[in-house]
């Protein structure tokens, strides 16, 4: 029987896609010990460019304790840094280097690096640090759909993957946008053009396609499978655990995980989502009309809260059209970050003002002058990208280039040189308000992983202050909770 392998992304991908990071550090301690025994091939444990300013602004938690006290509790499973740079944000390059230091200090040896245009000419360089810093770098191909990415693509994209010489290459499909029928046309051509590089899938389920695909990336030689534990599953995330290697194995597949290891994870989370009106994900509906806008399903919804925060949530379908026509005229950019960022913002711009590109981003500036991806100054609309450059905000840019000057003992005469290296970089990812907010944050508690009895599951819904009413019944048992006036 073949063999696989299957990642976990319950920590990172799933609770990013569905809970907009709001796991708490307690959470997270309170089953990773058990995801570590389930025999996962390797763990994605943490996205550091994202959930530090999470953390810290939102959740009001310390990020440093789930990296020492979540890296001390895993004994058995390699653990993964997702990103390398800033996201939304250029650093400096030494801050972003001594973030991921302060990762291989705790153990971690495994990164999943992106081109957000699959430009592996333009990653080379990082990927040649990364390695020589000691990771063993798996380099993402990210799928789209536009008139640019065709098969003949993928393939050229492909072979400059492997000439990284990564320890792998991971087809990604942020969007949920591979189909059964692409799997089968494109992934025997992507799996020749990388000869004996190893490739593993990463595919989401924003259009409900994810869990077939997997099958038959299976059959097509493709051993290492990422998947996520329910209620982090499905819906805008990755599929589930329990149904990919439920398939796999009834096809003939071994899939070496221990399914009832994480049943108690399941339950756990399950809770947490009732608790505290955490979104559980879903199978999703087959939607042709999402392959017009690609937006991924979290930012979707992220999106339309925004226009409702300012009064425009009536304009929400305009807009999507207005993405759709935006992302022609930037080039047909894969729908991933930050790019996905910058084209919705500016389509959400052009709406409100009523002007297209009357007034844009600095950061649609900055992807116009190619510092987002050279390949942005050759694909863009000629007249798009010359109004975008005529406006007063661009001159500022002209000349601009990342800070790959800045060392951290300039960080530290800047910002105290009293600071230890998580406090320095709190400071520069966050504000100096990060520090103390860390500093006050308790240390956190993992929850007992047993079944949640009905009492604890009444106490946490009634903590819930958009609740008014529970209604609960069992048999000839029923139970009623209302809350009083003013309580």
């Amino acid at each position: 029987m073949t063999r696989i392998r299957l990642i976990d992304n319950t920590l990172r991908d799933g609770q990013q896609s569905l809970w907009a990071l709001n796991m708490r550090n307690s959470h997270m301690l309170s089953v990773i010990k058990q995801i570590d025994e389930a025999g996962f091939e390797s763990i994605d444990f943490i996205s550091p460019f994202a959930q530090i300013k999470k953390m810290i602004r939102d959740l009001g938690e310390d990020p440093w304790q789930w990296l020492k006290m979540g890296t001390a509790a895993v004994k058995k499973t390699p653990l993964r840094l997702h990103g390398h740079r800033g996201g939304l944000n250029h650093y400096p390059k030494s801050i972003v280097r001594l973030t991921i230091q302060k990762m291989i200090d705790h153990g971690i040896r495994q990164v999943r690096i992106s081109s957000p245009w699959n430009n592996f000419d333009e990653l080379g360089p990082d990927a040649e640090d990364l390695k020589k810093m000691g990771m063993d770098i798996i380099v993402n191909l990210a799928y789209s759909v536009s008139p640019r990415h065709t098969d003949e693509y993928f393939v050229e994209r492909a072979k400059g993957a492997a000439a990284l010489k990564p320890y792998r290459i991971c087809i990604k499909d942020v969007g949920g946008l591979l189909t059964p029928d692409r799997v089968r046309e494109l992934f025997p051509k992507i799996l020749a053009a990388v000869g004996d590089t190893e490739v593993e899938l990463h595919m989401h389920c924003n259009n409900g396609l994810a869990p077939l695909n997997v099958i038959e990336a299976a059959q097509l030689g493709i051993t290492n499978i990422h998947t996520s534990i329910p209620p982090l599953a499905n819906g805008s995330s990755i599929p589930s655990v329990f149904n990919v290697a439920g398939n796999l194995r009834a096809l003939g597949y071994d899939v070496d995980i221990d399914d009832e290891a994480l049943v108690p994870v399941q339950e756990y989370l399950t809770y947490v989502a009732k608790r505290d009106n955490l979104p559980i994900g879903v199978p999703f509906e087959y939607d042709v009309n999402y392959y017009k806008h690609q937006v991924p399903g979290g930012m979707l919804s992220t999106f339309r809260y925004q226009l409702r925060k300012i009064g425009k949530e009536h304009l929400m379908d305009q807009a999507i059209e207005e993405i759709i026509r935006v992302r022609a005229e930037f080039g047909y950019p894969i729908m991933i970050t930050p790019l996905s960022q910058f084209v919705a913002t500016q389509a959400a711009i052009n709406i409100i003002t009523g002007e297209r590109y009357k007034e844009v981003t600095n950061e649609v500036i900055q992807y116009a002058l190619g510092h987002w991806g050279r390949e942005a100054v050759e694909v863009m609309d000629k007249e798009v990208r010359a109004k975008i450059l005529e406006h007063p905000k661009a001159k500022a840019f002209l000349n601009w280039k990342p800070d790959d000057e800045t060392s951290v003992e300039d960080l530290r005469k800047k910002y105290g040189k009293h600071l230890s290296d998580e406090e320095l970089i709190l400071h520069v990812f966050v504000d100096d308000q990060a520090i103390e907010i860390a500093r006050r944050a308790p240390k956190p508690e993992p929850e007992t992983l047993t079944r949640q009895p009905l009492v604890k599951l009444i106490e946490g819904l009634v903590r819930n202050r958009d609740i008014s009413s529970i209604s609960l019944q069992k048999g000839d048992l029923s139970l009623k909770l209302e809350a009083r006036s003013g309580v």
